[in-house]
């Protein structure tokens, strides 16, 4: 849901965006939030922006009238209908021709965003693509190990036809220089401060989801394979420990069978997230190849002590013993020890949570959004050449 907005002040050099998303609207993920992010700060910004995105769905984004969405045709992806994928269209050289965009903005290309790029380099209008989405591991995990490297033969060449690739972490970074994308700079993701806020943990939810005042350890999520929530297994046999798992997704009924004992409130958002999430005593995250991890950023904001992954984007924002608990992919078994020391130790979990507030207060989303900004100004003001090149 999109909070209530403010009125637009005028940029002293506005700019006018245009946003390919893979993914949109009515589909709610993680491409989904950040786009939502975006316009909601180009508004406030006095920018002009306009979404490209695949249909069926709304030609406008409720509560911001000046934002028209252009529908193009999609697919939905394979055990994932609730993920669309645009297809190549006329309507995006149209679009572009007829807004005008300052800069175009790629929401984790692929098909459409492909096309997007090769089309605004044909016009001269600098784009960005923004990786959130790992595509080839999406295929490993899926047992698809034989077209990974088809898959990133692919990805060099759309990231290719880009200025510049954001991604939202060191570690992601890194594997993207790795695999040849060398023009890739790191843009994190930011949190919103008053929606997780410690202020929104219940009692009367702490006692409905743990009745003989257990220690509520959970998970917020996709249910879907690449999060690996079958992890939490060990973790029901732990004394004066309840499992409370938020989500949904195509693994929901296989994690139900694999976690007896858990106690599953389906997907949620709005307050009632806003509530779980700081209710939460500690927040267990068991994916191991996340890109950045929103949901344990957010965890964090509402001052609750987590367990992260030493792997992936978590790297960047967690620190071990000081806003949280890292477990080893490696050694599977940290994982328990981690929960079962925050378990026994309440004095721990209030210190860590305080401090995990506090690291993630740096990253309000208009701190994070003025960077992208910036990154915006840098590609539209640098040579031809250089953009080329």
């Amino acid at each position: 849901m999109l909070r209530t907005l403010r009125p637009p002040t005028p940029s002293p050099r506005s700019l006018r965006v245009a946003i390919v998303a893979e993914s949109f609207l009515p589909n709610v993920n993680g491409v989904t939030n950040s786009v939502l992010r975006l316009l909601e700060h180009l508004h406030d910004e006095g920018h002009r922006a306009i979404v490209i995105a695949p249909g069926p769905g709304d030609d406008f984004v409720e509560g911001i009238d000046d934002v028209e969405v252009v529908r193009v045709r999609g697919f939905d992806l394979p055990r994932y209908p609730e993920l669309r994928v645009g297809l190549p269209s006329l309507r995006i050289r149209s679009t572009l021709r007829e807004f005008r965009p300052d800069v175009v903005h790629l929401a984790a290309p692929a098909v459409l965003g492909a096309t997007a790029a090769r089309v605004a380099g044909r016009a001269g209008i600098p784009s960005i693509a923004v990786f959130q989405t790992d595509l080839a591991g999406f295929a490993k995990r899926h047992g698809l190990n034989r077209v990974t490297d088809g898959i990133w033969n692919y990805l060099r060449w759309v990231h290719g036809q880009s200025a510049l690739t954001l991604a939202p972490s060191s570690v992601t970074a890194w594997a993207l220089r790795a695999r040849g994308i060398e023009n890739t700079d790191v843009w994190a993701r930011g949190v919103d401060l008053d929606r997780f806020d410690p202020r929104h943990r219940s009692d009367e939810l702490h006692r409905f989801l743990a009745p003989n005042d257990e220690v509520v350890v959970g998970f917020i999520g996709r249910l879907a394979k690449e999060k690996q929530v079958e992890r939490l297994a060990p973790l029901l046999a732990m004394p004066n420990v309840r499992v409370v798992v938020v989500g949904d997704g195509p693994e929901r009924d296989d994690l139900q069978r694999k976690l007896p004992g858990a106690r599953f409130v389906g997907f949620q958002s709005g307050q009632m997230l806003s509530a779980l999430a700081a209710t939460f005593d500690v927040f267990v995250h068991t994916g191991v190849d996340e890109t950045y991890c929103q949901a344990l950023q957010e965890a964090m904001a509402s001052g609750v002590s987590v367990v992260a992954p030493s792997a992936g984007g978590p790297l960047d924002f967690v620190q071990h013993r000081h806003s949280g608990l890292f477990w080893s992919p490696e050694v599977p078994e940290t994982l328990v020890g981690a929960v079962d020391e925050l378990a026994r130790d309440p004095a721990l979990r209030a210190r860590l949570g305080t401090a995990a507030r506090a690291e993630v207060e740096q990253r309000p989303w208009p701190v994070i959004m003025d960077e992208l900004i910036g990154h915006y100004r840098a590609v539209i003001e640098a040579p031809a050449a250089e953009v080329a090149a």
